[in-house]
């Protein structure tokens, strides 16, 4: 028993347990290693050693796919992804494949670059797959340009989506999606198939197409102008930023995580001596959960500090080098430990702070409201008095110079009153019985 570790106490309460020095040590060294993989090897697309590696596993993974489907490639075809892609895109048609901006009425500025990015059925996640059955269902194109979903009504009636039924056209709305997606996912078989052509333009990573409702900041682009977010990421997807580059992007964070969990496991059994069936590494042990955090903290910080440093400030250049895979991990583990520490009365204790800052924020501006009112009603008043001694001054003149020509002595009285207004000295002035005198003493 002396022996034994392992013992009904390490047990207790092993879904929020904590590390050892010795845990921290580790995840903190295997995360590294996972840094450098990531700076090294995967570092930016067009320079990316794994990257190379993955756009061909890609390609394979196309031409299995076509072959699977039908695609039967004549004598020296048989390794041409670019006839592969072909004749995926023969067979899975789509009604929303807009590529130019004639096509969508000339509402925003769509390419053949960018239409994968901008065009929500052509993401390989569940936005994606919803936005495709609608759009074959409505015979619509459902677009994101500027911070603003767009939907264009397809004058194209020759598409049809197959089935006799809601659940079969729901079933060949779905194949279609999966094959298209297929299809653009290692560039168009126009650009494949010309020599020196570049890997051509795939789809965007999971949930990357949300950017483009971010229609704000002032960042700095590919070329150092001033642009959006939106704009940023699009220029990041369109040189190379997508699900292809995702997956070399997910090398470095699957490694880290396997390495961990093996790490676990051989201190669970022989260091800890618990039994085999309480070293299997799950989100039930949550030692485990926080090393793989740390790992994939550690995985993070080099990533950003390696993209921020080449960087020089250019928000273009950072993104190009951030693993975005990495850093969706992070923020999932950090959520999900959240999640399982505190549960449902940290969620509630959360919302009733949120509620009290709410309820505060609201007394606050409802008071600036108020202030604000009294100052405005205040200097309307001002004002409105000052226009109204103007208006009174303007008919007292308005009427003075309507008895100009009448030769009165009231006529008289309002020329010199005009004049003294308009800086005549007095001695220059003169009176009617004035000019009478001095007209008088000439004769």
């Amino acid at each position: 028993m002396e022996n034994n570790i392992y013992d009904i106490s390490d047990m207790h309460d092993d879904a929020i347990s904590l590390c050892d020095k010795y845990d921290f040590l580790a995840s903190v060294c295997i995360g590294g290693c996972a840094g450098a993989i990531d700076v090294f090897f995967v570092g930016e697309p067009g320079f990316s050693k794994l990257g190379k590696a993955t756009d061909k596993a890609v390609d394979n993974i196309v031409m299995r796919f076509a072959k699977a489907v039908g695609w039967s490639p004549k004598d020296g075809k048989q390794g041409n992804v670019a006839s592969a892609i072909g004749f995926l895109e023969n067979k899975y048609r789509v009604n929303y494949d807009q590529s130019h901006t004639g096509q969508v009425g000339r509402k925003f500025q769509l390419t053949p670059k960018n239409h994968h990015l901008k065009s929500l059925a052509h993401s390989p996640d569940i936005i994606g797959l919803f936005f495709s059955i609608l759009n074959q269902f409505t015979n619509t194109s459902s677009f994101v340009s500027n911070g603003k979903l767009i939907t264009i009504q397809n004058s194209d009636t020759q598409f049809e989506l197959q089935g006799h039924n809601f659940i079969s056209r729901l079933y060949c709305g779905f194949c279609n999606w999966v094959g298209h997606i297929m299809s653009d996912i290692a560039g168009s078989s126009g650009s494949r198939g010309k020599q020196d052509c570049g890997r051509g333009m795939g789809v965007p990573v999971p949930f990357m197409e949300l950017f483009q409702l971010c229609d704000f900041g002032k960042l700095r682009g590919k070329n150092e102008e001033t642009t959006t977010l939106a704009r940023v990421m699009e220029e990041v997807f369109v040189n190379g930023y997508d699900a292809r580059y995702a997956v070399a992007m997910s090398i470095p964070v699957v490694l880290q995580e396997l390495m961990i969990k093996i790490f676990w496991t051989i201190k669970a059994r022989y260091y800890k001596k618990r039994p085999l069936a309480e070293c299997v590494p799950n989100k039930s042990h949550g030692d485990l959960r926080i090393m793989i955090l740390v790992g994939n903290a550690t995985l993070c910080l080099l990533d950003g500090a390696d993209a921020v440093i080449r960087s020089k400030g250019n928000a273009f250049c950072c993104i190009m080098r951030m693993n975005i895979i990495a850093w969706y991990r992070l923020f999932a583990l950090v959520l999900s430990e959240i999640k399982i520490r505190y549960g449902k009365e940290f969620a509630h204790k959360l919302l009733q702070c949120c509620r009290r800052w709410m309820g505060e924020d609201l007394q606050g501006y409802y008071s600036v409201i108020d202030a604000s009112n009294h100052e405005l009603k205040r200097t309307f008043n001002t004002f409105l008095e000052q226009q109204l001694k103007e208006y009174k001054s303007f008919l007292n003149d308005l009427y003075g110079y309507s008895i100009l020509n009448e030769g009165s002595q009231d006529a008289v009285a309002v020329a010199a009153g005009m004049a003294r207004k308009a800086g005549v000295p007095e001695s220059d002035i003169y009176m009617v019985d004035d000019l009478d005198a001095y007209f008088r003493n000439r004769e």
